[in-house]
């Protein structure tokens, strides 16, 4: 059944996001791990998406149309189309970005659609039921003759060298002298792409790189210091923020004005992006 169309502030029960800096948060993290799936007018339509989601976060109900005229507008002229809009969808739909619901209006006819955003999915403890679930006992008398069969394999633990050609090697020399395994090795890196979309410097691939050194070097000098860090990935992920932070700030605009402006969308995390400062209503 179709939703009926209303005002935005009537579609609240469906953002998943308690606050609009959760939202953004999410959406970094979405955009760190998938940006590649897009092309770049996808990408447009999609940041113009999360802009219009943040009177409600995470959950829009604008026409195509009106999407597709603000963009145009920013771009002066040189908008995207409306086939590369709905590929955008499509493709938002499938990675799990974007639950798209119907509506029509009291007559029956359909009109716009609304746009959820997702969380960004986390790993989850097992549930209630498993871990009540009794154990079965073995009967010693009987002799199972799969489970004397079966071998009990060990899982394969990848070093240093499986890691992802997307990971640039400087930062993998330094990091496998300390934690050997790939899996780790592409965790710590995964935490660079996040800070680095949040501050919008992931185009400065040097500067970052050099960021995200110097910041695990810091965290290797703390760990050999003190026992006092329980998570390292949480603790390297909070020296690279404020590094890359003042990588930001030094970029701001000369203008004052903006400049502070800019300072303020920073500190309250309302915005992630330059580029999406001017959020419409």
């Amino acid at each position: 059944m179709n939703l009926k169309s209303g005002r935005i502030e009537g579609f609240e029960r469906y953002s998943q996001f308690e606050s609009l800096k959760e939202f953004n948060t999410h959406v970094e993290m979405w955009l760190a791990v998938k940006k590649q799936e897009f092309s770049k007018g996808e990408l447009v339509g999609l940041k113009r998406l999360v802009r219009f989601s943040v009177k409600v976060p995470g959950v829009c109900n604008a026409k195509i149309g009106t999407l597709l005229k603000a963009i145009n507008e920013e771009y002066q002229g040189n908008g995207i189309s409306r086939s590369t809009f709905k590929r955008m969808l499509g493709i938002a739909k499938d990675l799990g970005i974007l639950t798209i619901y119907e509506t029509e209006r009291k007559n029956g006819s359909q009109t716009s659609n609304l746009y959820c955003f997702n969380r960004f999915p986390q790993s989850e403890p097992p549930k209630a039921e498993k871990l009540n679930h009794p154990k079965e006992t073995n009967n010693l008398l009987k002799t199972n003759h799969k489970e004397t069969t079966k071998r009990n394999e060990a899982p394969i633990e990848l070093d240093h060298t499986f890691v992802s050609d997307k990971v640039p090697q400087t930062f993998v020399q330094l990091v496998k002298y300390f934690f050997t395994d790939a899996k780790t090795i592409e965790e710590y890196w995964h935490m660079v792409q996040i800070a680095a979309f949040r501050f919008d410097c992931h185009q400065h691939t040097e500067d970052v790189l050099a960021i995200a050194i110097n910041s695990f070097k810091q965290l290797v000098r703390k760990l050999k210091s003190t026992k006092t860090v329980a998570k390292p990935v949480a603790f390297f992920y909070g020296i690279l923020t404020n590094k890359l932070k003042e990588l930001y700030l030094a970029q701001l605009p000369e203008d004052r004005n903006e400049r502070q402006s800019l300072r303020y969308v920073l500190r309250t995390g309302e915005v992630m992006y330059y580029d999406w400062l001017h959020t419409e209503s």
